[in-house]
């Protein structure tokens, strides 16, 4: 066989990127068991101490429970109102339809630090006192366009007909949307709330211009990486990387289960 330099090209440049992706994550997996003492800059040994006593870093525990905290509730909310304005964009016609589509795109196109420092304007106007209720606002207004977006991609892939079907049979509107729209909804909406609990768990930008004096984890590593990210910052990280994968492979093997089951069952 002759060599294709494009054929070997394609798993070189493959292999090269997943190395670039994943040294960060390597690094603050590898340094979180680092046997630290001022910074956890340089090796100094292994040591499970940091795993231990994650929560003997100051303030770094109150910022994390701040995260999920914030990133649960905006999500819940966000993944709420994003699924009904999706429905409604796919299925019903009213009045300033495609204007409404048009801006739900804006927060996305839309630079974070210019949204973050509008929200903190607007805030300062109503005299709002930032702090937790301000930062779930924020994280639900650019959360909710990429919750639609997700939702909306669900919706139009729909087919009518088992709808139709369902109302045949005298079911209520009510009971073919429980019983049939919203089961086949639910990938594209669970899609859409891990998106959306990602994207506000890891924001700081606009975080930072509308928190006050609420601290949260990314705001606590940036603050600390002035004088070196304290080990507990990494312990935390590759913990939260760690269920991550843990949830993509339980996903995954729940559905080759399935799928073979149904292939044992045809």
């Amino acid at each position: 066989m002759r060599f294709s330099l494009g054929r070997a090209a394609l798993p070189i440049y493959a292999v090269l990127a997943f190395v670039y992706l994943l040294i960060p994550i390597a690094y603050t997996f590898v340094f979180s068991f680092n046997d630290t003492f001022k910074s956890n800059i340089v090796w100094r040994g292994f040591s499970f101490k940091n795993w231990l006593g994650v929560c003997n870093e100051q303030g770094v525990c109150e910022a994390f429970g701040n995260s999920i905290l914030i990133g649960v509730v905006s999500t819940i909310i966000a993944t709420a109102l994003g699924t009904a304005i999706a429905i409604a964009l796919v299925r019903y016609d009213f009045k300033f339809r495609s204007s409404v589509s048009l801006l739900l795109f804006l927060p996305m196109a839309t630079p974070e630090i210019v949204l973050g420092a509008g929200l903190a304007s607007q805030f300062f106007n109503m005299g709002a006192e930032k702090g937790l209720v301000t930062v779930i606002i924020a994280h639900v207004m650019f959360c909710l366009s990429f919750v639609v977006v997700t939702v909306k991609a669900r919706v139009s892939s729909l087919d009518p007909a088992l709808e139709e079907a369902g109302s045949d049979l005298y079911a209520t509107p009510s009971k073919v949307f429980w019983k049939i729209t919203f089961p086949l909804l639910m990938p594209g909406i669970l899609a859409a709330a891990l998106l959306s609990f990602a994207l506000s768990f890891d924001d700081f930008i606009i975080t930072n211009f509308n928190a006050g004096p609420l601290s949260t984890f990314p705001k606590f590593v940036y603050t600390a990486a002035s004088k070196g990210i304290p080990a507990a910052a990494n312990v935390v990280g590759s913990a939260v990387f760690l269920v991550a994968i843990l949830i993509v492979v339980a996903v995954q093997v729940s559905s080759t289960i399935k799928e073979r089951r149904l292939k044992a069952g045809k």
